[in-house]
């Protein structure tokens, strides 16, 4: 690959998605404090739906705890990160390398942080297929993975990583993404909006990470 190149229009898109990604969290958190009846009953109506289907599909519900637990579990997506990183250190990518650490982190705390605050109840049943632990608001799997993914790709396009590779770590990124986040509806340890919450968040994260840097440590540099 090459060196790192600087993209105005990698940080204008960026940007737009910082600004929606960050109201749309914003307007869905507001929901979720508020407990917001329409809500409430899609996410129980979506959950009660999907559980009675993993009740009844042992092999499934298997299934989604593998990919949920081990495929796509938090500490696969940080041990990708990882990588990441010391490929770029292997690189001389220094200041990289620690910007990458450090969104990643921030991902993390922001996540656990609205935990916290929000203090979400998960949904709870008499005959559980899985079982979680902290709040539920927003969530760890899928919103972990959608910084792991948005920085790995962002990563690729900033060292420009040829169109196949590229477009093959899109559709795998996405696969990940929106997979997390079903497994852990099926399972019946979140609620839906407590998954796109975790995407929204992901997203902004990576987005106003990507925009910072564009502006300030990429700029500075050349």
């Amino acid at each position: 690959m090459h060196s790192p190149t600087r993209s105005p229009t990698l940080s204008r898109h960026a940007a737009a998605v910082a600004v929606w990604s960050g109201a749309l969290s914003a307007v869905l958190l507001a929901l979720v404090s508020a407990e917001w009846g329409p809500l409430v009953s899609f996410d129980r109506a979506v959950a009660e739906g999907l559980h009675d289907s993993a009740v009844r599909s042992p092999a499934l519900s298997r299934t989604n705890r593998i990919l949920s637990d081990w495929v796509w579990d938090p500490w696969t997506m940080r041990a990708l990160v990882a990588v990441g990183v010391v490929w770029l250190w292997w690189r001389g990518e220094r200041i990289l390398a620690v910007w990458t650490v450090a969104v990643s982190a921030l991902g993390s705390a922001v996540q656990q942080v609205l935990k916290a605050a929000v203090g979400r109840d998960r949904p709870r049943w008499r005959d559980p297929v899985d079982w979680a632990h902290y709040a539920a608001f927003p969530s760890g799997h899928a919103m972990t993975a959608a910084v792991t993914c948005g920085l790995l790709l962002w990563l690729l396009a900033l060292f420009g990583a040829g169109r196949r590779l590229r477009v093959a770590a899109l559709l795998v990124g996405a696969v990940s993404v929106l997979g997390v986040g079903l497994t852990r509806v099926y399972l019946g340890v979140h609620w839906a909006s407590d998954v796109v919450g975790g995407w929204l968040l992901g997203a902004c994260v990576v987005a106003v990470a990507v925009v910072t840097y564009e502006r300030t440590v990429a700029s500075r540099q050349r």
